[in-house]
């Protein structure tokens, strides 16, 4: 009887997964849809269908097709990116506080971007497809450093001490990346301003090309070890007497949410708390199970970022203000109500 109690309630926790994964979805078209025809120069549905199937104006192609679509396209990218790297994060620390901005990745990151474009001659002409490459880079040496201050060898990777690293890391790059603002030129200085505020500035189909490679592999492959981490969740001991490689498993793990964090921030700039917000709603949605807690949590991001850009976008028109700020606004309530209650 037990046996098939728990085989019932798997089987209600599946179709509420599905269910709710299905909700999100449907969310995230009605928020695309309306993306499309918010800003200065407003599109009604009508002309918003005209366009789409090619009876549009010059001026409406131009609106509809190389400024709002591929900022939509990226920002429900960014959002599946950094909410699952943040979901892989806290799996394999088991720290629910664990994200990708605050644990300092996003900043190493954003570093190496800002070194490359001060020393480039020009922001206009910056390589789209080298700049992933780059964040990359600074998103793994700086993981590595966190990694390696954090793990002691006989207790293994503390949350608290992770936690606590990766905060005191992600200041000393904020402090150098001041340090780097104050020796750019006005046009730089602006570029760079406008990139730590988290605005999404690669609003063109090239930037989507750019960001796209990274989506499509990293996540179907974090999606493939969702097993893996749910064996992870039960603690080092535990997963080793199951069999599995922890070490081993946990290295490729943060490789891949490095990779995808790095990849959206030398996109979108300096977004937080997504990679905190999306993962944590999802496991209120659906459960603590990988399966469906990683494409849950994909939704919830890029829900959450294109609501956020949509909102920067209509509040103060013909101004914007920047996706991540708002990000933040809903972000930082949420970070002290966690931290609150993880003390207590």
């Amino acid at each position: 009887m037990e046996s098939v109690s728990i085989t019932l309630s798997e089987r209600r926790r599946k179709k509420r997964g599905i269910a709710v994964i299905i909700i999100l979805s449907i969310l995230i078209c009605i928020a695309f849809i309306i993306s499309m025809n918010t800003g200065y120069i407003r599109l009604t549905p009508m002309d918003l269908i005209r366009t789409l199937f090619g009876a549009g104006t010059d001026k409406q192609n131009l609106i509809l097709f190389d400024f709002r679509l591929p900022r939509i396209v990226i920002s429900v990218l960014i959002g599946a990116g950094l909410a699952v790297s943040g979901c892989v994060m806290q799996g394999i620390s088991r720290n629910a506080l664990a994200d990708p901005g605050i644990l300092g990745i996003n900043a190493g990151a954003g570093l190496t971007v800002m070194l490359f474009i001060s020393f480039y001659p020009t922001t206009a002409a910056a390589p789209v497809f080298l700049l992933p490459v780059l964040a990359l880079v600074g998103a793994g040496l700086t993981a590595a450093l966190i990694y390696s201050l954090s793990y002691k060898r006989h207790e293994g990777l503390s949350p608290t001490r992770l936690l606590l690293t990766g905060i005191a890391v992600a200041a000393g790059i904020s402090a150098a990346m001041i340090v780097l603002t104050l020796k750019l030129s006005p046009d730089k200085y602006q570029f760079v301003a406008t990139w730590l505020a988290g605005s999404i500035w690669g609003t063109n189909w090239k930037f989507v090309l750019a960001l796209l490679p990274w989506i499509v592999v990293l996540l179907p492959f974090v999606f493939y070890k969702a097993r893996v981490m749910n064996v992870l969740n039960l603690g080092d001991q535990t997963a080793t007497g199951l069999g599995a490689p922890v070490e081993r498993e946990r290295l490729v793990l943060i490789a891949a949410a490095v990779g995808l964090a790095g990849a959206c921030v030398a996109v979108s700039g300096g977004i937080g708390f997504v990679g905190l917000i999306g993962p944590h709603l999802a496991r209120r949605l659906v459960g603590p199970k990988h399966q469906m807690l990683l494409p849950a949590a994909a939704l919830a991001g890029s829900l959450l970022v294109i609501t956020a850009d949509t909102l920067g976008r209509w509040i103060l028109q013909p101004s914007e203000i920047p996706t991540g700020i708002v990000v933040a606004v809903i972000g930082a309530p949420y970070f002290l109500y966690l931290l609150a209650r993880s003390k207590a």
